[in-house]
């Protein structure tokens, strides 16, 4: 059992979002990552198609976000699910900052619209 300290948390920053990792296999965890999503207002994140299901929970802010083409509006409180193999894509449109939380299991890889694909270290 591992016990992770906000202290601890690792902090990643790409595509105008920065991603807190707290849950991740360095910090024992064997299938899943957890992390914060801090989305600064004008924010558009790049559409990419993700590896593995992630869920997605609004903490603070408004989010916009597209999972498949179905667009919705998230509130604090809100939680969507982006299925394996879809294409999501996540906005502020706002003027105020958002946060979510997001998990989703470890090894997550997340192709772009160019084709590359990353394998964010938030993830692994």
């Amino acid at each position: 059992m591992s016990f992770i300290r906000s202290d601890e948390a690792v902090v990643h920053e790409i595509h105008g979002t920065r991603f807190v990792s707290y849950v991740r296999p360095g910090t024992g965890s064997r299938d899943l990552a957890a992390w914060r999503g801090e989305v600064p207002a004008g924010t558009v994140a790049p559409a990419h198609v993700i590896s593995e299901e992630e869920t997605f929970y609004v903490l603070s802010g408004r989010l916009r976000l597209t999972i498949d083409g179905e667009t919705a509006e998230l509130d604090p409180g809100d939680a969507a699910v982006a299925p394996a193999g879809s294409e999501v894509a996540v906005a502020n449109t706002t003027d105020r900052p958002a946060h979510m939380w997001v998990t989703t299991r470890a090894g997550l890889t997340a192709r772009l619209a160019d084709g590359s694909t990353i394998a964010p270290p938030w993830a692994h």
